[in-house]
């Protein structure tokens, strides 16, 4: 081979290889080829495994709570058109241990009806006891077999609203940061989702400390929520305010629970849905039925099948920004 045909050959292996371990963004920024092998933030986006945007539309399923439901609720979300469920389990502090064989089966269900699987483990909401946080940490370790493998269809938030404290988030950082290296030292590479302190309602917390904790993950792939009730979502400004100032900080961001009303106040629903689509950023309302009386306001669909929805279901599916003219789903089922 001569100097100029070897030149050339390394030049294409070279071009090759950083092709596909770097990222090739389009002009219009919508397909990014990440190196790891399934979901990936990218600044504020979250990517699929084929290197495509993708925005979480999708409710939350009370699977701790209702362990014989499944079968019956998950079928029924898909067919809403939602293209993602955040499903309810438990490591056993407060509620049965949800088992690795469950898992497995949720995460299987979601595949077969085309929704992404957004896991999360309830029992430590509202605490600021860091051995909660770490012993759901070492749960997500027992139960690394229904994540390693299942990148491309699940993402892992670890602890639902850990840190309820309002204050200066330090406490909230140093967590995370620990939660986070520990997950990516056991092998776990799925997206990790981090919600914010406050019960979820302080976004503050990722306004101050959120590069911090993302800067912790090895592979930057951690992204953010916020839980939008009456305070982190009581009406226009403030869900713009927060959805902007998460995004300012180039931080990916997913608000993963909101209702229409809350227990000490409204919440502007048609705000945070308008101001998510302007802004391409993903919503997981709560939740699809079982909430306890006092909270059934909460519930979207009055029976486990879907056939009996709600004013605030009806909204969410077919209202302005909603389910049908919105959601789109994930390019890895296509």
């Amino acid at each position: 081979m001569s100097k100029n045909g070897m030149l050339r050959f390394v030049l294409a292996i070279l071009f090759t290889v950083s092709s596909f371990l770097g990222f090739l963004s389009t002009e219009k920024g919508n397909i990014v080829m990440a190196a790891e092998p399934g979901f990936h933030v990218n600044g504020t986006k979250l990517y699929d495994a084929n290197g495509k945007a993708f925005v979480m539309r999708g409710v939350n399923y009370p699977h701790a709570w209702y362990r014989d439901k499944y079968q019956t609720a998950i079928p029924a979300i898909a067919s809403k058109g939602f293209n993602s469920v955040r499903i309810v389990l438990s490591d056993g502090q407060q509620w049965g241990k949800t088992s690795l064989q469950e898992i497995n089966t949720l995460v299987e269900y979601c595949k077969r009806y085309k929704m992404i699987a957004v896991l999360e483990v309830h029992d430590a909401t509202g605490s600021d006891d860091f051995n909660k946080l770490n012993q759901t940490v070492n749960y997500w370790k027992e139960m690394k077999r229904a994540l390693i493998g299942n990148e491309k269809y699940v993402i892992l938030n670890i602890a639902n609203e850990w840190y309820g404290t309002w204050d200066d988030g330090n406490n909230w950082k140093n967590g995370y940061i620990s939660a986070i290296r520990s997950l990516r030292n056991e092998g776990i590479k799925n997206t990790i989702m981090v919600d914010c302190a406050g019960w979820g309602q302080q976004p503050k917390s990722i306004f101050d400390h959120g590069k911090e904790v993302a800067n912790a993950d090895n592979l930057r792939n951690t992204m953010f929520a916020i839980h939008m009730y009456e305070y982190a979502g009581g009406n226009a400004d403030t869900v713009y305010s927060n959805i902007s100032n998460v995004l300012n900080q180039n931080l990916c961001l997913s608000i993963s629970e909101f209702g229409g009303y809350h227990t000490n106040g409204d919440v502007d629903e048609d705000a945070i849905m308008r101001c998510c689509q302007e802004k391409g950023v993903g919503w997981q309302a709560w939740s699809w039925t079982g909430n306890s009386g006092n909270l059934s306001f909460l519930d979207l669909s009055k029976d486990w099948e879907g056939k009996n929805l709600t004013e605030f279901g009806q909204r969410i599916i077919f209202g302005a920004n909603g389910v049908k003219s919105t959601s789109q789903i994930c390019s890895v089922f296509k």
